[in-house]
């Protein structure tokens, strides 16, 4: 199972996604005066600590766990003969498909990847930094179903697909397209990475992720992505990452692992993710998560340095715990928080950059299940200084689903983690003694000068909460979170004018989608 290729699917009814505008009353207008050009923030770079849980010691014992796994256990590389013998060349204990690390190896592989690198979006004023302090939001990723208010829940079409890319667009705190917002049932299984990656490229302007469902798939991404960057752009410079699972525990199969060299290869990032459920995929501790997340993270990226030294990679995790009971994974809980803080160190103390966390549930719905977990899994992502951040909205049913209003909720709940991370404003504006000494004892700020020059900015504003009272709340038609989030993303989407792109540069990958698409034959895995 994994974040990529372990969806399971189940009946759903389709709805158009016409996206047309919100109906009549003050929040529907509301919703439209909001959802028109805006900002777009720049990726976080944090002026707050990052929070440290585990001692010096206590990382250190889970190094010398990892090590030990990787040195008495092993990796499984399943079908690839040629990272067997790479492993081999480097010095490892290669027997049969299992791969045994001599103590401190992989570590010294991994050093050759570099601690930050910059993703170039094709607007070069949407390029991201990964790594370091900075912190990047990529929406959800994978789910086969989409959910919105009024269709309920079915299979996502590449309508829906089209339609979450334009709304990671128009949301200023999600700084990444990303990759599989939603699985184009509707397309063939062959040829829809081919719609998708365009999509990306067509209806953003802002970073995304390549496809990793068949090494092929891989390299017509490093291919569209050459047409729209030309070729020697792309061959020194990071344009795309993808998101490579471990099936733990301790295995790598042979569609991964052709990816994962097929970017590699051509100097393209890749967020090697051990994709673990705690109970079934790992032990049950803690402790043990986080030492079989190292060991396997360390073996897949040593892959990516033994194929080109110094391509940028990303330590990723994916770890929730499991309900004992029935096996179902549970989202929003301690055990895996406590994981989070642990691996973002040691991925600090190997020098690399760390994916985890996002707005992650188990509910079905996005209600109040929804936010708490979600708020539960986010909290900790920002406090423990996660790098890159895929599931950051529109995550719901344990990733089964992709949800139009959740996507609309996080990306508000987002923007006010930006300012968090923000940190505090010092400056003689920030300290507002001009304030304290303008109005003095008994009086109120409401009218002073300094309270005029910042009220527009002084305080993060929720675009979908509403902090009327309750007469005025009642007159607007007693709307919840999710009718407001609803009325907002359509309204968004009635306002989406498409970002330009260079009408040669669409002509060239559309010409490149067509052909590739007809050498095809339908419905082939």
């Amino acid at each position: 199972m994994s974040e990529e290729r372990g969806r399971k699917r189940g009946e759903g009814r389709r709805a158009g996604r016409s996206g047309g505008r919100a109906g009549g009353g003050r929040e529907s207008r509301r919703a439209a005066r909001t959802a028109g050009p805006v900002e777009q923030l720049r990726a976080i770079q944090r002026k707050i600590p990052k929070v440290e849980l585990l001692s010096a010691e206590g990382l250190e014992l889970i190094e010398d766990n990892a090590d030990t796994i990787l040195e008495e256990v092993g990796i499984e590389f399943h079908d690839d003969p040629e990272c067997l013998s790479m492993f081999r060349d480097a010095g490892a204990d290669v027997r049969d498909t299992r791969v045994r690390f001599p103590r401190g190896l992989a570590r010294q592989l991994c050093s050759t990847a570099p601690a930050q690198f910059t993703q170039f979006a094709r607007n070069p004023e949407r390029s991201v930094e990964i790594g370091g302090d900075h912190t990047v939001f990529a929406p959800v990723y994978g789910p086969p179903f989409v959910r919105d208010l009024d269709g309920g829940r079915r299979y996502g079409t590449i309508e829906d697909f089209r339609n979450f890319v334009k709304l990671t667009w128009l949301s200023p705190a999600l700084h990444h397209s990303g990759g599989t917002v939603c699985e184009p049932v509707d397309v063939p299984i062959n040829k829809r990475h081919l719609d998708m990656v365009y999509a990306h490229m067509r209806w953003s302007d802002k970073p995304f992720m390549g496809s990793v469902t068949h090494p092929m798939r891989a390299a017509d991404t490093v291919a569209m992505a050459k047409i729209l960057f030309g070729d020697a752009f792309v061959d020194t410079n990071c344009v795309c990452t993808s998101l490579i699972n471990a099936n733990s525990p301790m295995v790598f199969d042979a569609t991964m692992l052709g990816a994962l060299k097929t970017y590699a290869r051509a100097g393209q990032a890749t967020v090697v993710s051990p994709f673990i459920l705690s109970g079934a995929m790992a032990p049950v501790t803690v402790a043990g998560v986080m030492a079989q997340t190292l060991a396997e993270a360390m073996a897949g990226i040593a892959v990516t340095q033994l194929c080109r030294p110094g391509t940028p990679v990303v330590f990723g995790s994916f770890s929730s715990s499991i309900s004992m009971q029935s096996g179902a994974p549970t989202f929003g809980t301690p055990e895996p928080a406590l994981a989070l803080f642990g691996l973002a160190a040691l991925a600090r103390r190997m020098n690399l950059p760390f994916r985890n966390g996002g707005s992650l549930c188990a509910s079905k719905l996005p209600d109040a299940q929804a936010a708490y977990e979600s708020a539960n899994t986010l909290m900790p992502t920002v406090l423990a200084g996660v790098n890159f951040v895929l599931h950051a909205a529109g995550w719901l049913e344990g990733g089964l689903a992709s949800s139009y209003e959740k996507l609309i909720m996080d990306a508000d709940q987002l923007a006010m983690h930006q300012v968090i991370a923000g940190g505090y404003d010092l400056t003689e504006n920030g300290q507002a003694l001009s304030a304290v000494r303008e109005v003095g004892p008994g009086s109120h700020y409401l009218g002073c000068q300094h309270t005029q020059d910042n009220f527009e900015s002084a305080f993060w504003r929720s675009a979908v909460a509403d902090n009327n009272s309750f007469e005025q709340w009642q007159s607007d038609g007693s709307k919840d979170i999710v009718v407001r989030a609803n009325e907002r993303w359509k309204a968004m989407l009635a306002s989406y004018e498409a970002p330009p792109i260079d009408p040669a540069v669409d002509e060239a990958l559309n010409a490149f989608i067509a052909k590739k698409k007809e050498s095809l034959p339908d419905g082939i895995g």
